[in-house]
């Protein structure tokens, strides 16, 4: 069981990133908008929902929802990023986006978890 969260969170971490850092460098524009965890997260989100609804209904295994859903997702997406980079902005007086960088997360999130849940 451990070795099942402990690769799929090994890949998540080292998708996470790869993938963020390639996000960050793609779209330089969005700075200091942390768009790499944004994005992440709401891919995350979807994928988590996705694979909670399949798991609910036995459509896949433990092994793969413990592989996938706790070790892969939960590393992919990142409350402690998100966190330190609302801060961030916080503590470098950018307060209007770090409001709409808290609220856009939070709501597009639970979005994207109920839209993978719900297919």
């Amino acid at each position: 069981m451990f070795l099942l969260v402990g690769a799929g969170g090994m890949i998540g971490a080292c998708a996470r990133f790869g993938l963020g850092g390639w996000i960050n460098r793609s779209f330089p524009q969005a700075s200091p908008f942390p768009i790499g965890t944004f994005i992440i997260n709401a891919a995350g989100s979807f994928l988590l929902g996705l694979l909670a609804n399949l798991h609910i209904h036995a459509t896949i295994g433990t092994g793969l929802w413990l592989f996938l859903g706790v070790g892969f997702c939960g590393a992919f997406t990142t409350f402690s990023t998100f966190g330190t980079e609302a801060m961030v902005l916080l503590e470098t007086k950018r307060l209007n986006l770090a409001v709409l960088y808290v609220i856009a997360s939070v709501i597009v999130g639970i979005c994207f978890a109920a839209i993978g849940f719900l297919i």
